[in-house]
């Protein structure tokens, strides 16, 4: 049985907010909404380690939310882009942005 238990298996929130409720993946979604993204791109804006991040970006492109291109050039080139799944997601992550801007203090 996975993390969400039995009775939650059944509900789309308790899956959607498994899929998405990392706050990584929520950072690499906002990022790649606006377009493909190269790693050390995302690297620099969500500010995680590589490994951390290559964790993530495995784990999207396992559950479709992203594609990842690796370009035949020297040295290669990948980026990473969102499938209409993963663009799906983006109302979300606008709606916590919203949320964020409107309810939340920014830090000094």
């Amino acid at each position: 049985m996975d993390s969400l238990g039995k009775h939650n298996q059944h509900c789309p929130v308790a899956r959607t907010a498994a899929l998405v409720g990392d706050t990584y993946i929520l950072l690499i979604l906002r990022d790649l909404s606006a377009g493909p993204r190269r790693f050390r791109d995302l690297e620099r804006s969500v500010e995680t380690s590589p490994r951390t991040l290559t964790a993530r970006l495995r784990n999207m492109e396992a559950q479709g939310l992203i594609i990842r291109r690796v370009f035949a050039e020297i040295p290669p080139r990948v980026e990473y882009e969102l499938t209409n799944k993963g663009l799906a997601l983006a109302p979300i992550v606008e709606a916590l942005r919203q949320f964020g801007e409107t309810w939340l203090a920014k830090s000094p």
